[in-house]
């Protein structure tokens, strides 16, 4: 076969190409999808930097913990909260996570927060412990507040084989508050008193002691409390200021929690399950919004109730 035979098969070969790139330019996942409204705002705000860029964040020029100014003008302090900072704004997954988390647990925390004289910036501790999730540490610390046993029956939580109010969001924040105003009348600062919670009390105390230094910015204290406070710190600078670390959330991203309502129970349930399906919700439901039940049933001792939370 000469080399004039083979002009056919090229323009064939080459029509075949032309008509498969213009399939494939045609192809639904080709055509444009018009943004909505509120997609166009969000793109409209957003820096314009690549996805892959790393750019540094600028500090507040000034910041405070619960009224407390945190001196900024220390270079040991300056890197230390921008360590924190750092580790937490580019872990996006996590702070994606927690933001949308927040919305379910913050206003409730705010609430109790307020009302037992705490200030509200103690919401971002809650934080740092547990993330905003009932999680349980290697040395037996639980909840929310991440509440050791001893500390929980201390500050009036029932801790038994059926109950764990450590896992009820309201009691133990209850609890939380009364530890801090206990810390607050011995430190007489909020910022030692968040620190305390990390080492305990009297840990704090002997530092302060041997040191002779008081405030929390000049004690040279174990790696995990040096860095505690300040993780505090990133997290209520980020949160109040999310899109100037790239976070651009819309309402409708954010979780939500069903309507709940109360039922108030005064007898033992021998079979949770068999119960919570009598009140036309799942068992699922009943563990979801009250980890503090955890047994398959209640024992209620006479004169003692519970409340219990099933969606409506």
């Amino acid at each position: 076969m000469n080399k004039y035979h083979l002009i056919p098969l090229y323009v064939l070969v080459i029509l075949c190409l032309a008509m498969t790139g213009y399939a494939t330019w045609k192809t639904p996942a080709e055509i444009p999808v018009e943004p909505s409204v509120a997609e166009v705002q969000i793109l409209q705000t957003m820096p314009l930097v690549s996805r892959d860029t790393v750019r540094l964040f600028d500090l507040p020029d000034e910041l405070t913990f619960a009224g407390e100014l945190v001196p900024l003008e220390v270079d040991d302090v300056k890197e230390r909260l921008e360590r924190e900072i750092y580790v937490n704004a580019y872990w996006q997954s996590n702070m994606i996570l927690l933001m949308k988390r927040s919305s379910k647990f913050l206003p409730e925390i705010e609430k109790m927060l307020k009302e037992n004289g705490i200030p509200d910036d103690f919401k971002y501790l809650a934080m740092a412990e547990s993330a905003l999730m009932n999680v349980a540490s290697p040395a037996g610390a639980m909840g929310f507040w991440q509440i050791l046993e001893s500390t929980g029956k201390e500050y009036g939580l029932e801790i038994s084989k059926d109950v764990d109010e450590r896992y009820n969001l309201e009691k133990a924040t209850l609890a939380a508050s009364r530890y801090f105003k206990k810390a607050h009348a011995k430190f007489g600062d909020w910022t030692a008193v968040a620190a305390s919670y990390n080492m305990g009390q009297s840990g704090f105390s002997r530092r302060q002691e041997d040191q002779m230094a008081r405030s929390y910015y000049d004690l040279y204290l174990n790696d995990e409390t040096s860095r505690y406070l300040f993780r505090i710190l990133a997290f209520k600078v980020i949160f109040e200021n999310p899109k100037e670390f790239g976070f651009y959330l819309r309402e409708s991203d954010y979780y939500k929690k069903p309507v709940l309502r109360k039922i108030t129970v005064n007898d033992d349930i021998k079979n949770l399950a068999s119960w919570t399906r009598q009140q036309g919700n799942t068992y699922k439901e009943l563990k979801l919004y009250n980890p503090w039940l955890r047994d398959k049933d209640l024992n209620v001792k006479r004169g003692k109730s519970y409340e219990i939370l099933l969606p409506e």
